[in-house]
């Protein structure tokens, strides 16, 4: 069983460090902090928009602590501190309705955490508003979107918990949709845009479902999107889809369903990598390295990345698969200097 312990004597000292600063300005009302939480979570209850959580982590017993927040997102990785000790951490929160899916239920009003971890101990908590934070936009579908349900989860749900204070991540890819329907739906790309502003990075990751799109479609849909993020001042980046888990009898994935080469014969990745190239467009080829990383663990080992043991599923991924596809991203966008060093988590 789970143990959990809020400490009170150092919340008695950390409630002033952690809570000195009301939500808003112009507000009088008491700071968001401890007594917004129970034992096992934390509900704030904030207008949607970005908001800076800071956290004292641990107390009197040793302890390790994980904070996932919203639907299902991971925000803060597990983190252990000896007895006696605390630590602080702090993240960057987007709170949004939908909270999930953009075509999903609306969710929780408010800001909702979870504690989670073999020990969870928080000691303090403090909540205030963020508007000036950088913003990673994630257009997608089912393998990047907040999944509502366990086991599923998409990589842009376990992004979060590798950023630190000042970078959120606001996760628009939906269940099911193709560039075809997102473009088409005003709840997707209708409702995304207008809230573009210049300097959010807006990764677009669309081809599971262009099965039947044709290639000067697709192109034309890809071009669509990046024009439009640009008019609003963002900055596009195009990714290439995660692989699916079908291996040749040689124990490679050089074929059309693993590559993601559509029922018309359109090799979507190929594509995007095109596009990107003649649109000058910052490129992650999640493709070919989700392809090295599937292909090294091999046919047993690539099985706890999807969802096959439990669903026979080779396309969507466990939370530890999304885990390992979402440090891939960020480590590309590190690469490619889009996120500074100091502003990403390691490990």
């Amino acid at each position: 069983m789970r143990r959990f312990t809020i400490a009170l004597l150092a919340a008695l000292t950390l409630s002033t460090a952690l809570s000195a600063a009301p939500a808003q300005a112009h507000d009088h009302a008491p700071p968001l902090g401890l007594a917004d939480c129970t034992a096992t979570a934390c509900h704030f209850d904030v207008p949607p928009g970005t908001y800076d959580v800071t956290v004292r982590l641990g107390g009197a017993a040793a302890a390790s602590t994980a904070i996932g927040g919203e639907t299902r997102r991971s925000l803060l990785p597990e983190t252990a501190t000896a007895a006696g000790r605390t630590v602080t951490r702090a993240f960057t929160v987007d709170v949004r309705t939908p909270e999930g899916e953009p075509t999903g239920p609306d969710g929780t009003p408010g800001l909702d955490l979870t504690l989670g971890g073999t020990a969870p101990a928080l000691a303090g908590i403090r909540v205030t508003p963020a508007p000036h934070a950088r913003r990673i936009i994630l257009i997608g579908d089912s393998t990047v979107c907040d999944q509502p349900g366990d086991p599923y989860s998409g990589w842009g749900q376990q992004l979060p918990q590798f950023l630190r204070k000042g970078v959120s991540v606001a996760n628009y890819a939906d269940s099911g949709e193709s560039t075809v329907t997102y473009l088409e739906n005003p709840l997707l790309w209708g409702t995304v845009g207008p809230q573009i502003r210049p300097g959010d990075l807006v990764l677009v990751q669309l081809a599971h479902n262009d099965k039947t799109t044709d290639e000067a479609a697709y192109r034309a849909n890809l071009e669509t999107l990046v024009r439009g993020i640009r008019d609003r001042g963002g900055r596009p980046v195009l990714v290439t889809p995660i692989v699916r888990r079908w291996f040749n009898a040689d124990g490679t994935l050089d074929n059309d369903t693993a590559l993601l080469v559509n029922g018309l014969g359109v090799d979507l990745p190929g594509v995007i990598r095109s596009v990107a190239a003649a649109e000058r467009v910052t490129l992650v080829d999640l493709t070919a390295q989700t392809k090295a990383l599937v292909e090294s663990l091999g046919v047993e080992g690539s099985k706890a990345i999807y969802l096959y043991n439990e669903k026979k599923d080779n396309t969507h991924t466990s939370a530890h698969g999304a885990t390992v596809y979402a440090g891939l991203v960020r480590d590309a966008l590190v690469a490619r200097h889009l996120l500074p060093e100091g502003r990403v988590r390691v490990g």
